[in-house]
């Protein structure tokens, strides 16, 4: 690694702006213990949606790491690098959708251009996941999950980035946009998978 006397600065900066963005009241960001190895910098975020005293989510669940890399790795095509995961459980007939996958990654592509989050260089996968339980689990049934895993170069300023994670971590877990503090009746089939 070449010195780079301003990168830890610079990174604090990035993460102070992170650490200061608001998130609705029903999805709970906190920090988490970032990878080790990725970059020479990186600040981990977990996000659980509606959680319970326990802080687990039966609705759905997150992970937003940013990295920073001064030496401006070629696959990154810049200094900084997002890693995001989000997944939720399903009924098990929508977890059948043949498109499903397809509205997955519209939804972050979505939330990114209506925050003017600038990137470049996506890539990632959208995954379904469907379940069918037996013997002592029979009787939880069929069983259904989306899981999106995500990387992008971003453009600053970062905090629209983490607000489209956030955003994109509701919408799988069927909180649409605008729909903070509207009841939700139970957790939907299938978080088992």
């Amino acid at each position: 690694m070449t010195a780079h006397p301003d990168a830890e600065a610079l990174f604090e900066a990035a993460t102070a702006e992170l650490r200061e963005t608001a998130f609705r009241s029903d999805i709970v960001v906190r920090e988490i213990p970032s990878p080790a190895g990725l970059a020479p910098f990186a600040l981990a975020l977990a996000a659980d949606v509606r959680p319970d005293d326990h802080g687990d989510s039966i609705y759905g669940t997150g992970r937003f790491v940013l990295l920073h890399d001064p030496d401006e790795p070629t696959a990154w095509g810049g200094a900084w690098r997002i890693v995001a995961f989000a997944q939720a459980p399903l009924e098990p007939e929508i977890g059948t959708d043949p498109l499903l996958a397809d509205v997955a990654w519209s939804w972050l592509v979505d939330a990114l251009d209506s925050r003017d989050a600038r990137y470049r260089l996506e890539s990632g996968t959208s995954t379904k996941m469907l379940s069918k339980g037996f013997g002592g689990l029979a009787e939880e049934g069929d069983g259904a999950q989306i899981e999106l895993r995500a990387s992008w170069t971003p453009d600053a300023p970062l905090r629209p980035h983490v607000e489209a994670w956030t955003e994109l971590v509701g919408m799988l877990a069927g909180l649409p946009p605008g729909s903070e503090n509207v009841a939700v009746f139970g957790a939907r089939k299938g978080g088992r998978v």
